[in-house]
């Protein structure tokens, strides 16, 4: 049986985004030459990451009322009129909403700073890892400079830096820097389980408990290995780079089926955004029955639309000349719900009356 369309187109974007990656990974690492083999588990791990969040993001995207969002979403940040204050006004709500997490911290000061803190951690993790995974990025010691390395990017000789200066500290210990923020905000997003009594009734294993213990797994076993090779001589270190590599193998594997996929479907609220905006510029929608304004006129016809293209007929043949449910404003739309109740149970009462009299 052959797959559905948005299916087939879906697979076609992931197969893509997958090849380019891979192509990607051999140019940036000089046809493999920086490319190190014991690493291939996470640049496999990567690219089935890679098909399978792009995979879901087409189809997530082929749904009408995403797929109406995007669209919209896009020609008006783009529309000619508005590129300029558009461009600012992402800058500045990218920087208040993603960087900030300001819609987070609205929820709660301890809620947010778990959010932040998880992101940051991540966000620094992921700078740091992919590109060493993939060779992008290699290190090496500067010819008759045994104290010093040169950090190479995409094979191009980048900065210098000293081995035991205040900059290589920091180098070479980034991923500690972003375990100790995510094991932080991993802490308080517990908390927030253990007491939270509504958020302990919502939550689900594999939805809420499982990205955090993952996250955390991923974070305890890398600081491990740096305890390892700097207090304990390399103790036990082949088995937690094992364990290490598993966990994280594990969350890229999870990463496109979880809650985690939000980090990607998160970036389209900027666009919904902009749609309300514009909406809010375009004349109101006024109900066919009472006259009064009750929303933007651009969001009512594209809900009729949506509607339509998921099957739901709401229109109407009403005197007031209403063709569509939605044309109506929410006030008025009681009122035609008690108005019908009302004629329903008049009928009734009549004809038991009627039956009563024969």
């Amino acid at each position: 049986m052959r797959p559905p369309r948005e299916q087939r187109r879906a697979a076609v974007w992931g197969g893509l985004v997958t090849a380019v990656l891979a192509a990607l990974i051999v140019a940036g690492s000089r046809n493999l030459n920086h490319f190190d083999a014991a690493l291939v588990g996470y640049t496999f791990a990567t690219l089935f990451a890679a098909f399978a969040i792009t995979y879901r993001y087409s189809m997530w995207l082929q749904r009408p009322p995403t797929r109406m969002y995007w669209r919209r979403g896009w020609s008006v940040f783009l529309t000619p009129r508005f590129i300029g204050g558009n461009l600012v006004e992402a800058v500045r709500r990218l920087t208040l909403s993603f960087a900030a997490n300001r819609f987070i911290f609205r929820r709660g000061r301890l809620r947010g700073a778990a959010h932040w803190l998880i992101m940051w951690g991540c966000v620094l993790a992921a700078a740091i890892t992919f590109p060493l995974v993939w060779g992008w990025i290699h290190f090496e010691t500067v010819p008759g400079r045994l104290d010093r390395y040169q950090i190479y990017l995409f094979g191009f000789p980048a900065q210098s830096f000293a081995v035991h200066s205040v900059i290589g500290f920091v180098i070479f210990h980034g991923l500690v820097w972003s375990a100790l923020l995510v094991i932080a905000g991993v802490m308080l997003a517990f908390r927030r389980r253990m007491v939270d009594h509504a958020a302990v009734s919502l939550q689900q294993f594999a939805q809420d408990v499982m990205p955090l213990l993952l996250l955390f797994a991923i974070s305890v076993t890398g600081l491990m290995l740096t305890a390892s090779y700097t207090w304990m001589k390399g103790y036990a270190y082949d088995f937690l780079a094992i364990l290490h590599a598993i966990t994280v193998i594990l969350t890229l594997l999870y990463l496109p089926f979880g809650k985690l996929f939000h980090i990607f479907q998160r970036p389209a609220q900027i666009g919904v955004s902009f749609y309300k905006d514009a909406g809010s510029r375009e004349p109101a929608a006024r109900c066919r029955r009472c006259g009064m304004a009750y929303a933007p006129a651009m969001m009512v016809r594209d809900l009729i639309g949506v509607e339509r293209d998921l099957g739901f007929a709401y229109e109407m043949d009403a005197a007031d000349g209403a063709a569509h449910y939605q044309e109506i404003c929410p006030r008025c739309r009681r009122a035609m719900f008690g108005l019908a109740q009302a004629g329903a149970w008049s009928e009734g009462l009549t004809a038991r009356l009627a039956g009563d009299k024969d």
